[in-house]
């Protein structure tokens, strides 16, 4: 299946918000991941998909105790999917990061057999960022927040897709 492809309910990654909404069972929680270098930000969202909320960072080991606590948390919070940040250049394009982006999403869905919602996240993390110095947090406190807080906005950024696409007709 192309990445581009709709998303399947058994563990397909795809870009498609309304394939991705299909596949996802009645009441089921989203987790946002914000996938760094050395961290994974983590948010959640509620029932009705409406809200997102921080929830952790993973400090970075190797992949599948990643996962493990991935997998903890999604038993835990009965959740139906992931929205993944894709970190694409300011043009578009996609560089090194993005490929390791859709690597990790496609190692990921072989152990966690979720749909994965790949979501342009160009500008999350600076706007997390922004989003912290105004509110007068210390270098400290952002280093410990930042990547959760970016997991935030690029789930609550695909959640205001979804509800626009649940007000619209299929095409």
């Amino acid at each position: 299946m192309n990445d581009d492809a709709g998303v399947s309910p058994h563990g397909c990654t795809g870009e498609d918000p309304f394939a991705f909404t299909a596949s996802l069972g009645a009441n089921a929680r989203l987790i946002g991941i914000d996938l760094g270098t050395k961290t994974i930000g983590l948010a959640l969202s509620d029932v009705r998909r409406m809200v997102a909320s921080p929830l952790e960072t993973i400090r970075r080991t190797k992949f599948r105790a990643d996962v493990a606590r991935l997998v903890e948390l999604v038993d835990s919070y009965g959740v139906g999917g992931l929205v993944l940040g894709l970190p694409r250049n300011l043009d578009g394009t996609e560089g090194p990061r993005a490929q390791a982006t859709r690597a990790f999403a496609r190692n990921l869905n072989q152990l966690l057999p979720l749909p994965i919602l790949l979501w342009d996240e160009r500008w999350s993390t600076a706007a997390a960022e922004r989003m912290l110095i105004e509110a007068d947090q210390s270098r400290k406190r952002r280093a410990e927040v930042i990547d959760k807080l970016a997991a935030t906005l690029i789930l609550q950024g695909a959640l205001d897709r979804i509800v626009r696409l649940s007000e619209q007709p299929p095409p």
